[in-house]
């Protein structure tokens, strides 16, 4: 009689044993041979991951860690190359997706962009500024718009609904809105805001990366969730 065997976990359950669940996928890194790299969270506490053995892809995935930092308001995990989190306690998952890619695929920056928060309207053409503010402890960002349009007041309130639903931000005003955690993460708003100023243009382009992303996800076994 033939022996049974214990089946040993795949690559792909430990990884999530250990770092938790999968929040989003990025199936090619222009920068760095074509890999896919990964973002999981477990505890509060995000790491930057790959299946990949390539020379040098440890370099690579503390790159990407500190573009996190620099362009989303997070804070190196101590004692660490590849994991961040934010500081506020509270983990911001929703503006993750545009995070990671921002940080995997655009151009890198070497120290925080202090800039004013501004992006120009595709659809009116206006200058759109986010300005923080702290009020009875809480910080909240008022978007004002620069230029001539008929009704200025629809661009600017559908940019915070674009706050709202990837940022997961919520409305204090209907021209303010601030992170439930009333903390103040100016460079992931800067990040959010290409893609809040135009909703359904941006829904296009996620739902055509998570068709690639679950194409890639099939190919290496495991599911995002």
């Amino acid at each position: 009689m033939a022996q049974a065997t214990e089946k040993k976990p795949s690559r792909s359950a430990e990884v999530i044993e250990k770092y938790g669940r999968c929040l989003e996928l990025i199936g090619i890194d222009p920068n760095f041979h074509d890999i896919s790299v990964g973002l999981y969270l477990k505890d509060g506490i995000s790491t930057v991951w790959t299946f990949s053995k390539k020379d040098g892809v440890e370099k690579r995935l503390e790159e990407i860690r500190d573009q996190l930092v620099l362009k989303g308001s997070m804070e190196a995990v101590s004692g660490t190359t590849n994991q961040a989190h934010f500081a506020c306690g509270m983990f911001h998952d929703r503006p993750m997706r545009f995070l990671l890619r921002n940080a995997v695929e655009k151009a890198p920056i070497s120290e925080p962009d202090t800039s004013p928060l501004t992006v120009r309207d595709i659809k009116s053409k206006m200058d759109m500024l986010a300005t923080p503010s702290e009020v009875d402890g809480r910080w909240t960002y008022r978007v004002t718009a620069k230029g001539e349009f008929k009704r200025p007041e629809i661009r600017i309130k559908a940019m915070v609904g674009g706050f709202m639903r990837y940022g997961d931000l919520e409305r204090i005003e209907p021209d303010t809105a601030s992170f439930h955690c009333g903390a103040r993460h100016d460079a992931l708003v800067r990040t959010l805001m290409p893609y809040a100023r135009n909703v359904s243009g941006s829904q296009d382009a996620l739902d055509a990366e998570d068709m690639r992303g679950q194409l890639t996800t099939q190919t290496l076994g495991f599911s995002q969730t």
